[in-house]
């Protein structure tokens, strides 16, 4: 995990002319860095850590139809653990790669239900490839959502 310490060289707000918004830390080369709040022209909102003008570290992004991502940030992808909820209520609770479902997870359907076999095991670009249990990357997923709320709780 890349961690956006603040090394920031001064706190601050910008709109850009497409109409985004950042309230936060930014470096001396005048790049989001640190913590910072970000909306962007269709409503997408992010909190949370940011390396160099791109989200890394734990975060916290929301899209305009009600999908949501609390986790692990890298380069501006989701990469890492983290849990996603898509806009039907489904959700997914495990490891993220270059911003795709990619690694040992756990899908909970709307119902809360898992499905039938359950849908627990190592995902491919977002396809369960091999089920398999695996506990400890959901606790640690669901560990790390916290961890990014609260993070944005303090911000």
């Amino acid at each position: 995990m890349v961690e956006a310490q603040s090394t920031a060289a001064k706190t601050g707000a910008y709109k850009y002319e497409d109409g985004t918004r950042y309230v936060g830390e930014w470096n001396a080369k005048g790049q989001k860095h640190g913590m910072g709040h970000l909306v962007l022209p269709d409503s997408t909102r992010y909190d949370g850590g940011l390396h160099n003008g791109l989200c890394s570290g734990l975060g916290v992004m929301s899209f305009p139809d009600g999908a949501k991502y609390e986790g692990e940030f890298m380069q501006g992808w989701f990469h890492g653990h983290g849990v996603f909820w898509r806009s039907d209520g489904m959700k997914f609770e495990g490891e993220f790669r270059g911003g795709r479902v990619w690694g040992l997870g756990l899908v909970t359907f709307s119902d809360g239900s898992h499905g039938f076999p359950r849908n627990e095991g190592f995902f491919q670009d977002c396809k369960m490839t091999r089920r398999k249990r695996c506990p400890e990357v959901i606790q640690k997923a669901q560990k790390v959502a916290y961890m990014a709320r609260a993070q944005c709780q303090q911000m």
